[in-house]
């Protein structure tokens, strides 16, 4: 009789029974499952239930339901977001992670792997090797963790400790982005006490890039009026259009007044492969921090990213777990190790706000020890050059026009026959394009605005994606403009 009402064996004939449905879904073969939501919903929908149902119904409605109807981001058109359904090795990787690697500061091979994937992802993004931080649940996180160092690098500048004292003697913080930055930095400023009005909005140029000479009197006003600069934020590779910041120049205006510069390279940090792009990133050497997500381009399974920092001591200050005597071993006085839980393993918890946390490395270990550096930078490539593709039919099409010239893998773009120069007109038409293009099924992108304007936003980061799903786009775009009268057939 087992002493749990859960089961604890018989994983590989658990794993056996959801195989042939997983690699069915892989497939995206059939009609898309969200017009049988109705369906799902109900089947799952219930009670509490006070008596388990055991094993094998949990699994038959894992199989039938769960599977059956799952959120098709991986198929190879859909193009929406920017996070992307994991390819296979990271994602049995997770699995075995979390029976093998789940806590991630006790030595063993998932721990050493974790650090030994933050030190592989810093070199592939071509950051120094003294640069430190953690694995993170995801671009939100890892931003945080730059600006907490920033924070404490501010109050340490003024002579106190932020960490330990608290903000009191922090005048007026600020932080200082483009308008275009993504949302988590006004959340990471409220959450370490800075405010989100604390953050000063930068207007773009006619590049859709931070206009410098604001930054410059934002800081400058700042500073003569006793207020606290705490940060200036560079987006490498935004999220509606995929600019890239000038880094080494912003990095040069805060520098220059003691500010600590952070990168935001959660989506678009793997550009720096791209050869024809990398230039845009100037030296990441001189950086401060930079956040990236392995969730997204690199194709992990959700909930990892990774915050690093020049000086992993202002972070850990920042961070710093305070001592608890039931994780705090006692000195044996010889030096040996004999068992396992005798011994924390690499890393340091300081760097992270987790403490119970699994080795989200391990993913990030898997996916490059089976592609390399090559296999990701080449992926990166394929990447850009798709949403050149679509750029490039785009401006073939005298109903088609680009509204925004593609820098990394997103372009952004608008069905505008002759004859409609009403903004709302083609806002409207443009919604209309969009939800007809997504009930096709073969391919979904998403949507933003351009300087005001409704624009079509395929991203493409997913693995599975080739040039002719770029085409296939533009194409889906044109036909269902043709379905409702738009443009002529």
């Amino acid at each position: 009789m087992r002493p749990d009402a859960a089961a604890t064996d018989a994983l590989a004939d658990s794993l056996a029974r959801l195989l042939p449905g997983l690699e069915s879904f892989t497939r995206f073969e059939g009609p898309d499952p969200a017009a049988r939501r109705s369906l799902w919903r109900a089947a799952l929908d219930e009670p509490l239930p006070e008596a388990g149902a055991g094993r094998e119904a949990v699994l038959e409605t894992l199989r039938t339901v769960v599977i059956a109807n799952g959120l098709r981001i991986g198929a190879p058109g859909f193009s929406g977001w920017v996070t992307t359904m994991p390819t296979t090795v990271p994602a049995v990787a997770q699995l075995a992670g979390a029976l093998v690697a789940a806590q991630r500061w006790w030595a063993s091979p998932g721990n050493f792997l974790e650090v030994l994937a933050l030190r592989w992802l810093a070199r592939l993004v071509g950051l120094p090797d003294h640069f430190e931080g953690a694995f993170t649940g995801g671009g939100s996180l890892a931003n945080l963790l730059g600006l907490a160092a920033a924070r404490q690098h501010a109050g340490e500048s003024h002579g106190f400790d932020p960490g330990l004292d608290g903000l009191a003697r922090l005048v007026a913080p600020r932080v200082y982005a483009s308008t275009e930055v993504h949302h988590v930095v006004l959340r990471a400023c409220g959450v370490l006490g800075l405010g989100r009005r604390a953050l000063r909005m930068v207007p773009v140029d006619a590049r859709r890039q931070p206009d410098l000479r604001v930054l410059e009197r934002f800081l400058d006003e700042d500073l003569a009026a006793g207020r606290t600069p705490v940060a200036v934020v560079a987006s490498a590779g935004d999220v509606n259009t995929g600019i890239v910041d000038p880094i080494d120049a912003m990095r040069e205006i805060a520098h220059a007044r003691g500010v600590w510069l952070h990168v935001d390279g959660a989506y678009g940090g793997f550009g720096v492969l791209d050869p024809r792009v990398a230039p845009l990133y100037g030296d990441l050497s001189k950086i401060d921090s930079f956040a990236v997500d392995p969730h997204k381009w690199m194709a992990v399974p959700v909930g990892c990213g990774a915050g690093f920092v020049r000086d992993g001591g202002l972070l850990a200050r920042s961070l710093t777990l305070e001592p608890a005597a039931y994780v705090e071993m006692a000195p044996t006085g010889t030096g040996d190790v004999r068992s396992p839980f005798d011994e924390r393993g690499e890393g340091n918890p300081d760097f992270s706000l987790d403490h119970s946390a699994p080795a989200r490395g391990l993913t990030v270990w898997a996916a490059l020890k089976e592609i390399g550096a090559s296999g990701m930078r080449a992926r990166v490539v394929r990447h850009n050059d798709c949403a050149r593709r679509v750029a490039s039919r785009v401006r073939e099409h005298p109903a088609l026009e680009l509204l925004a010239e593609p820098v990394l893998s997103i372009c952004c773009f608008r069905v505008k026959p002759n004859g409609i120069s009403d903004e709302s007109a083609l806002d409207a038409l443009n919604e209309k394009v969009l939800l007809g293009v997504r009930a096709r099924g073969r391919a979904i992108p998403s949507h933003t605005r351009v300087d005001g304007r409704f624009a079509l936003r395929p991203c493409f980061i997913n693995p599975r994606t080739t040039l002719a799903d770029a085409d296939a786009t533009v194409d889906e775009v044109l036909a269902v403009a043709r379905e409702l009268g738009a443009i002529p057939v």
